[in-house]
């Protein structure tokens, strides 16, 4: 219930937004950091980064010397939330969302950043003998979202719909991985496989297929 972390200050004003929560974000997506304020009345909401003491928005005006950085508000809303696009790394630290009420009240959110990558598990060469299964496993870290998709390529070529070369793909895009089959080996699958999801970092790795 949120009465029950919603923070009422002496002015009248109320926080709905949790102090000292987290929001965690991927780089280079849109970063929402919230603030709901109610009771606002005359004040007005600024962010401000705290950890470089830097103003970035009073109001709907953005101060910070970056675009990226906007105040969103809704209209007729007690909506205060700050908008960054193409979210970096160094963007990472404590928000403060004050409003400047008598005396200013304050609410702190930590952003965090990360950098979500795929990983191809095993070692970066891998062997195989000459009609064997194989199956290489591609699994997501870091990531805040699941994919929209995963595409596996195989040297240059994409092949999740490549079932006459023997291949089968199966993918879990909630779990975040996903499964490239080589039913029977040959020679021919010897070669660079990426695994290519839409919102990480690639992984490779390389298949050698050996005479038994």
């Amino acid at each position: 219930d949120r009465r029950d972390w919603s923070v009422k200050t002496k002015s009248g004003i109320t926080f709905m937004t949790r102090n000292s929560s987290m929001v965690t974000v991927q780089a280079g997506t849109k970063a929402i950091v919230p603030c709901t304020v109610r009771n606002l009345c005359d004040g007005t909401v600024s962010w401000i980064k705290r950890d470089e003491y830097q103003l970035l928005t009073v109001g709907l005006a953005t101060y910070a010397g970056d675009d990226r950085f906007l105040s969103v508000h809704p209209f007729n809303s007690d909506d205060w939330s700050l908008q960054i696009k193409f979210v970096q790394l160094r963007d990472a630290g404590l928000y403060e969302c004050q409003v400047t009420s008598h005396p200013p009240s304050s609410i702190f959110i930590h952003l965090k950043v990360v950098e979500a990558r795929a990983e191809i598990i095993g070692p970066g060469e891998k062997y195989a003998k000459v009609g064997s299964s194989v199956e290489l496993n591609c699994i997501l870290k870091s990531s805040p979202a699941a994919p929209e998709f995963v595409f596996w390529y195989f040297n240059d070529r994409m092949v999740n719909y490549d079932r006459d070369r023997g291949l089968n793909i199966t993918s879990d895009l909630p779990a975040k991985k996903s499964t490239l089959t080589i039913l029977k080996a040959t020679r021919e699958h010897s070669g660079n496989y990426s695994c290519v999801a839409s919102n990480s970092y690639p992984a490779s790795t390389v298949l050698h297929i050996l005479n038994g």
